[in-house]
């Protein structure tokens, strides 16, 4: 299975990196490549975010017996998971495939990270959706890019980490 998405990835790299020649002045290709998977990945969140939220749960609360859900907040719930992973197997085989620590430590890494955006997510719903009274899929989008920096620098220097690693993300 490795294998697989090993050629997956790098079928997808050399796609990313065709369009890389344009920006080499700008930035490095880490960062070209997390920032263009990243996009994609992102795009997938907020299109599943909407999917769920308007056509899987109505609008309408979630009922967990223990616990009831907003259907904002469910919404995030039920997207999470396939979220978590298309968006682990992209940067582990697309943007950081020279990281050399082993798969299962990327993945807890990587998941930390995920958790640590996942409540900022909450938070900044809460705010903006509850106590704002703003659009519930606006909203996931305005808090998805607040997060999309923290992500980088995590990512890079802690969940895919490499010896050596580069530490600039512009070429000046």
């Amino acid at each position: 299975m490795e294998n697989t998405f090993e050629a997956i990835g790098n079928t997808i790299r050399k796609v990313v990196d065709f369009f890389y020649p344009p920006f080499q002045k700008h930035m490095t290709l880490q960062f070209f490549r997390y920032g263009l998977v990243g996009s994609v990945n992102l795009l997938f969140d907020w299109f599943l975010y909407f999917l769920v939220y308007n056509f899987l749960l109505k609008h309408e609360m979630l009922n967990l017996g223990i616990v009831t859900l907003s259907s904002p907040i469910a919404a995030i719930a039920v997207k999470m998971p396939v979220v978590l992973l298309s968006g682990f197997l992209l940067q582990k085989y697309v943007t950081y495939s020279s990281s050399n620590l082993r798969g299962s430590i990327q993945l807890f890494r990587y998941t930390t990270v995920f958790f640590i955006n996942l409540v900022i997510n909450y938070i900044g719903l809460k705010i903006l959706v509850d106590s704002m009274d703003f659009w519930p899929t606006p909203s996931n989008m305005i808090v998805s890019i607040l997060t999309i920096f923290i992500s980088y620098f995590s990512q890079k220097h802690y969940a895919f980490k490499t010896s050596g690693e580069d530490k600039t993300i512009y070429n000046l």
